[in-house]
């Protein structure tokens, strides 16, 4: 970037907040500050500071030699907000959610910036077998299990620890029977802020019982910034030449089908919007995107370029790597205007989407998918980044 981040977010101000364990307020006095970043919301340590299940939430503030900063809060694994330059240098907060935990407790969609188990995505009529056994697991999406089940990982507060200002480490023992799924798995994820500007997702986990493991992290993005409207002007382009149709209740047909002469073809740039009203029976069933791509493994990073999406006000790119098989692109077709945002937007229809990096949905129960059965004494090991800059 031209510009010094650190000077950009050091002038302003932005969260002014403590990063773990003393409670600390923000100075909202700084008239300067205010006028310079009126679409970003500073926030309130202390609004995160609460006692779910027995057990303390808080907020959590990663800082980059950059300037850059990320927020999570321990209830969910989630993160809060994301502050990332445009492309004149003003700081932008592509991330939805709330200024409170509360706002995450009483909202009626239960992903936003969560990170998700057990299991990412749906398992169809919640119901899958391991050996011969089948198991029955709490269906919360229709007749199919849908990210983890009732109480999946969004809702449990995980043990955080921020061994230095750019990670921290989010670990949580899911019990054997939780929602259905068998084993005990320890599972430990860490969020990095590396000095590229990547935001860094590792995840591990292990288990004494062969089951079932598919973690991901639910954010919702909007790069023109929270309440800038419709997300229908973005420029995505995802690295895959086929994806994985669906039935009319979002579970997979088991089949790879091609995007190529179809509106989910973005092998090349397009916007979001240009398509998705089109008379096409997938996007009928989604209500839009919420389909599962099949990447073409684009190198990038080392690992496989996923891909590349831009907002078309603010200028941001982000480009995102990961090494899992496929990208669920959500295009924020369920929102409803239901919850107001942090700054004081409502989730209205597709004004934010989410691109989850993940196994396909039901492999389970599709022999044809790659397999998501952990076993005793191995680890379950992946690596997802979301890289920023601005043109």
């Amino acid at each position: 970037m031209k510009q010094s981040l650190k000077s950009i977010f050091a002038a302003a101000s932005i969260l002014a907040v403590a990063a773990c364990n003393t409670p600390t307020k923000t100075n909202t006095d700084d008239a300067a500050a205010a006028d310079s970043t009126a679409a970003v919301v500073q926030l309130d340590s202390t609004k995160f500071q609460k006692e779910i299940d027995g057990k303390k939430t808080n907020l959590y503030v990663l800082k980059n030699k950059n300037g850059m900063q990320a927020a999570f809060t321990n209830y969910g694994g989630r993160l809060v907000s994301l502050l990332v330059p445009d492309s004149a240098g003003k700081p932008v907060d592509v991330v939805v959610g709330f200024d409170s935990v509360d706002g995450f407790v009483n909202s009626t969609e239960p992903y936003f910036g969560a990170t998700i188990g057990r299991y990412g995505n749906r398992i169809a009529k919640g119901k899958f077998s391991l050996d011969g056994k089948q198991y029955t697991l709490a269906t919360n999406n229709g007749q199919n299990t849908l990210h983890g089940g009732k109480k999946g990982f969004q809702y449990v507060v995980w043990d955080a620890a921020q061994p230095d200002p750019q990670t921290l480490v989010l670990t949580y023992l899911s019990k054997d029977g939780e929602e259905g799924y068998p084993g005990n798995l320890n599972v430990k994820v860490t969020y990095s802020l590396t000095d590229d500007n990547e935001l860094k997702m590792d995840y591990e986990a292990t288990t004494d019982k062969k089951t079932l493991c598919n973690l991901t992290n639910h954010a919702f993005f909007n790069l023109n910034g929270e309440g800038s409207g419709p997300i229908l002007g973005h420029v995505l382009q995802i690295y895959a030449d086929q994806y994985t149709p669906v039935d009319t209740t979002l579970i997979p047909l088991g089949k790879h089908a091609d995007v190529k002469g179809t509106p989910f073809d973005f092998t090349t740039p397009e916007t979001i919007g240009k398509r998705i009203e089109e008379a096409n029976d997938q996007l009928k069933a989604g209500k839009g995107y919420d389909h599962n791509y099949v990447l073409n493994g684009t190198e990038g990073l080392g690992m496989t370029h996923a891909a590349t999406v831009k907002g078309d006000k603010s200028g941001i790119v982000m480009d995102i790597y990961t090494q899992e098989p496929g990208l669920q692109f959500y295009s924020g077709n369920f929102m409803q205007s239901k919850n107001v945002f942090k700054g004081g937007a409502k989730d209205d229809f597709r004004t934010a989407i989410a691109l989850e990096t993940q196994h396909f949905p039901d492999s389970p129960n599709q022999p044809g998918f790659p397999s998501t059965v952990l076993e005793p004494g191995k680890t379950y090991k992946t690596s997802s980044v979301y890289k920023f800059s601005a043109k």
